[in-house]
């Protein structure tokens, strides 16, 4: 019997996230400061061209959303941006992704809950640490509930949010006088770009909804989509605003406004307008510090898992199914960021956020050269590799234009990162990644043992509730031949009887008789590609499958194509059928356009088991 505590440790998330909860979760993640506070800052900048810095900040956060769907749709699992760098880049990087990614989401959602207090003050005098901290209890305690909780709030507070900001738009529409957007570039293009720099933070939190992937119902499908619909609303959303903004506040006022936004609408409705706006400030810090808290918690629950930190982190609440010692964790480090100075760290923050994307875009490199067999993403980012280079190029300059101080930060916490692996994780944890897989393609040497390649097939499973049955229970002990050279037929059945005899209790050369007087009478081979020979043996109860591969062909028939696939099927009479089962599995399998590449690309017996337990088909 296990333990109470191993039994928490195995539990499993429950799937309850839908494709609202992601939009949701992504959307109230970004809209915060970057749309509230920023614009003010960001028009000293550039002045009226600052929405075209939104816009661009826009399509950069775009190629690494991209690389980010396509990872996570792989990859469903708990930890998001740590659980891909890791299985690409290895478990150093990972648990230096992981701690920093963690470190970075926290403090962001430390920032939103001060931020929401200093709202929260401009309408009631109260402590805004004060504040912020009720708020991060009763987040964690909503948290700790359930996910599906914290998600049903997060859609309707991102729904009135969404609210709110229409109306300003329509609102706002009328009052825009155009002659306050001259001159439009006061800093030239270099001002566009740096500006984009600084404003590109309010699309970090998009990333957050990659942590939750474990807990979302057909992720390979919903993630995606989640992620490209709320970045495409929240740009047009940030766009308009910023343009309105511009618009109807003299540059001198708004150059200098912390609350941008709620001075424009007051300019628009007047007071209503500024306590609506106001009302959505604090929604908005509302459902970012909601999201970061669900989000920074999977990091360490992740890393556990890894056994990259202790393993008590990863227990699963029975009763709710949510990470509690992973999100008590993430709560005490928020609550005490609240009474730290923040503006280094959260520079930081900002630096370890971009970096994120940076890896996202490179990890994508990795493990599309690497060739893994089993990375089956259910969604590809176009424009491969041209997107993922521009990225890591962008990501790359943004970071470089955070500034000394952040950097210095941003790389003791690397180093932090690397103490805690060399220290404690890698004593514990040896992982093989998708780099290892790239440097046998490069070097010609076996550096694998396809350790990544069955985890990422139960990984598959999992996405795709795949439930085994007796087809696949069969594939995963049948014997595999893998031949070089060309063969007939005859020679062919040799070595099937040879293989098969102990399996279906006949002599070899009672098998080899059957084979080849089944073959005389119709031929076998039924595409150019594919022969399935199958007979019937004495006896009960008895089913076999062979698999075989020839790399340059078996020939059949002096008329017949070179074959390259063989599933032997050998049965006694009372599983007939069953047999027809097989059969029809093994047409939906090999139907798929991809089957013959694959086919011949396995670089193993276990790449070719793989292939068919993978394949596309109605189980029974």
């Amino acid at each position: 019997m296990l333990s109470q505590a191993a039994r928490a440790t195995k539990m499993p998330l429950k799937k309850e996230l839908k494709l609202v909860h992601i939009f949701s979760i992504a959307t109230g993640a970004m809209i915060s400061s970057g749309i509230f506070i920023l614009p003010g800052r960001a028009f000293s900048f550039t002045g009226p061209s600052v929405f075209i810095s939104y816009i661009f900040a826009g399509i950069l956060a775009a190629t690494g959303m991209l690389s980010q769907a396509e990872l996570v749709s792989a990859m469903p699992k708990a930890g998001g941006t740590y659980f891909y760098v890791a299985r690409s880049m290895g478990p150093a990087i990972g648990t230096v992704d992981g701690i920093l990614t963690w470190f970075s989401l926290s403090l962001k959602s430390t920032l939103a809950l001060i931020g929401m207090g200093a709202f929260v003050n401009l309408l009631v005098s109260i402590d805004i640490r004060f504040v912020a901290l009720i708020f991060c209890v009763i987040f964690l305690g909503i948290n700790l509930l359930g996910v599906k909780e914290a998600a049903r709030i997060q859609v309707g507070l991102v729904a009135l949010l969404l609210s709110l900001m229409v109306l300003f738009i329509f609102r706002g529409i009328p009052y825009i006088r155009f002659t306050r957007f001259e001159p439009f570039v006061t800093q030239g293009t270099v001002g566009i770009l740096s500006t984009t720099g600084f404003v590109f933070i309010s699309f970090g939190g998009l990333l957050k909804v990659a942590a939750l992937a474990e807990e979302v119902k057909e992720p390979g499908k919903t993630i995606p989509l989640g992620m490209i619909l709320s970045l495409f609303v929240v740009t047009m959303l940030y766009t308009l605003i910023v343009f309105i903004t511009v618009g109807v506040l003299d540059a001198a006022l708004l150059s200098s406004s912390l609350t941008p936004l709620s001075d424009a609408a007051s300019a628009v409705m007047g007071l209503w307008g500024k306590l609506l706006l106001s009302v959505a400030a604090i929604i908005a810090f509302i459902t970012t510090a909601n999201a970061g808290i669900m989000a920074a918690s999977r990091y360490p629950l992740a890393l556990s898992r890894d056994a990259l930190l202790p393993e008590f982190i990863n227990r699963i609440n029975e009763r709710f199914h949510t990470p509690h010692i992973a999100l008590l964790i993430t709560g005490i480090f928020m609550i005490t960021s609240l009474f730290l100075n923040l503006n280094v760290l959260v520079k930081a923050a900002s630096t370890v956020m971009i970096l994120t994307y940076l890896f996202a875009c490179l990890s994508v490199v990795i493990l599309r050269e690497s060739r893994l067999q089993n990375y089956r993403p259910s969604f590809r980012a176009p424009l491969y590799p041209y997107l993922q280079i521009v990225g890591i190029l962008g990501f790359g300059a943004l970071i470089y234009g955070m500034g000394r101080e952040s950097l210095f930060v941003s790389m003791l916490l690397v180093v932090g990162g690397l103490f805690i692996y060399w220290f404690y994780g890698r004593i514990r944890a040896n992982r093989e990644f998708a780099l290892l897989y790239l440097l046998r393609r490069i070097t010609a040497k076996e550096l694998v043992s396809r350790t990544l390649e069955s985890e990422l097939r139960d990984i598959i499973r999992e996405r795709d509730d795949i439930v085994k049955d007796r087809f696949d229970r069969l594939i995963e002990r049948s014997p595999i031949i893998d031949l070089e050279g060309v063969l007939s037929s005859e020679e062919l059945f040799r070595l099937i009887a040879g293989t098969m005899a102990e399996a279906t209790v006949v002599s070899s050369e009672g098998l080899y008789n059957l084979l080849q007087a089944r073959e005389r009478e119709s031929s076998t081979a039924i595409t150019p590609f594919l022969a399935i020979p199958h007979i019937i043996i004495e006896g009960e109860k008895r089913f076999s499958i062979c698999l075989v591969r020839s790399r340059e062909g078996i020939q059949f028939g002096p008329e017949t194509p070179a074959v390259r696939a063989v599933f032997v099927l050998i049965g006694t009479q009372d599983e007939r059928n069953f047999h027809l089962r097989a059969l029809s599995a093994i047409a939906q399998i090999v139907h798929d356009p991809a089957f013959e590449s694959r086919w011949m690309s396995a670089t193993s017996r276990e790449g070719l088991r793989d292939i068919i337990l993978l394949g596309k088909r109605k189980r029974s």
